[in-house]
């Protein structure tokens, strides 16, 4: 009986490092919420940034020709680099800071932002644009009120697909220590602790697919002449 008892699971399912365990949930509710809340600052700040910068750079590759062969091929360039090679190159002008983490983002997502706002300004009718100046829209007026809105179903599907991948880039973050849930996944890993490995990796996965949902929910709120046409 004695030895029946030394040899008898521990009731803890931390202490059985099972992969799903409510436990460590409870117990580390506090962990949790912080890395969830830097995963969200950091996609958030990297998001923004990236848009501040696409948005002028496909407006000037729409309105000179010239310009687009160089922007599209240096935002291309920089999606080729690998993400450890991305942040080695920072690391002089950041060091290990939450920055470096999100410069890499940005330059990660120009390509997608860029090449979307640029298709989709490009997808514009001439004869839109030609109504629209007979009217006595002036250039910066054309731009907001006519061109902008007929390309925001392109643009939010490249935004889309920036925001998702830059829910899972952030979690390489975890190499300078500013990786939200990835700082988990990594020591998890490194421990082979197995709740910890996988609660961070389903938290980033509920992260990207309900943030693709709500802006999926924001074109189609801004968008209604698609949800006409698709119907």
């Amino acid at each position: 009986m004695t030895a029946e008892r030394a040899t008898a699971p521990p009731d803890d399912c931390l202490a059985r490092n099972e992969w799903i365990c409510g436990d460590y949930l409870s117990t580390r509710r506090e962990v949790l919420t912080d890395a969830v809340v830097q995963h969200l600052q950091l996609t958030g700040a990297a998001i923004g940034l990236a848009l501040l910068l696409a948005l002028p750079l496909a407006i000037a590759a729409r309105r000179w020709r010239w310009a687009a062969g160089p922007v599209l091929g240096l935002t291309t360039l920089l999606y080729t680099i690998p993400a450890l090679a991305m942040f080695s190159l920072l690391l002089p002008l950041y060091g290990l800071s939450a920055g470096l983490v999100v410069a890499g983002l940005v330059l990660y997502s120009l390509t997608l932002l860029v090449r979307n706002l640029l298709a989709g300004l490009r997808a514009v009718p001439e004869e839109t644009r030609q109504a629209a100046r007979g009217l006595g829209y002036g250039p910066i007026r054309l731009l907001l009120a006519v061109e902008l809105p007929l390309a925001l179903p392109a643009a939010m599907a490249g935004l889309r697909i920036a925001t998702v991948s830059a829910v899972s880039l952030v979690t390489i973050g975890a190499i300078v220590g500013h990786g939200g849930l990835g700082n988990l996944i990594y020591s998890g890993m490194n421990t082979y602790f197995k709740a910890q490995v996988l609660t961070a990796s389903v938290l980033c996965v509920v992260i990207a697919v309900t943030a693709d949902l709500l802006l999926l929910g924001a074109q189609r709120l801004l968008t209604p002449w698609n949800r006409g046409r698709a119907a």
